[in-house]
């Protein structure tokens, strides 16, 4: 699991380093975006809710957004990143958000 949110946590500073270089619609930075959700996909799937979940971060402006939550901080870690609640809403069944919203 912690090599897992390392790789999201890389994943997701090459995003904001490619969207500030070439812009949020550059190939490279959708390509990093994606695959930085699907990393937040196999976390969820693999570990929720025993060791990570889902809470909505209330803090957030703009776009309504879920931290996912770490059970045991991973270093100082204590989240595994930001994932759109639309886009949680596209990938996951009802079913699984629920089951990975359980704190």
């Amino acid at each position: 699991m912690e090599k897992l949110v390392n790789e999201i946590v890389a994943v997701n500073h090459a995003w904001k380093v490619a969207s500030e270089l070439f812009g949020e619609d550059s190939p490279l930075s959708i390509s990093s975006r994606d695959l930085k959700t699907c990393l937040q996909v196999r976390l969820l799937r693999s570990y929720a809710p025993e060791q990570v979940y889902l809470i909505e971060d209330k803090k957030s402006e703009g776009e309504p957004l879920y931290s996912l939550r770490l059970r045991e901080p991973i270093g100082e870690r204590l989240y595994a990143e930001h994932l759109p609640m639309r886009i949680a809403q596209e990938v996951f069944a009802d079913k699984e958000l629920e089951k990975f919203k359980k704190i």
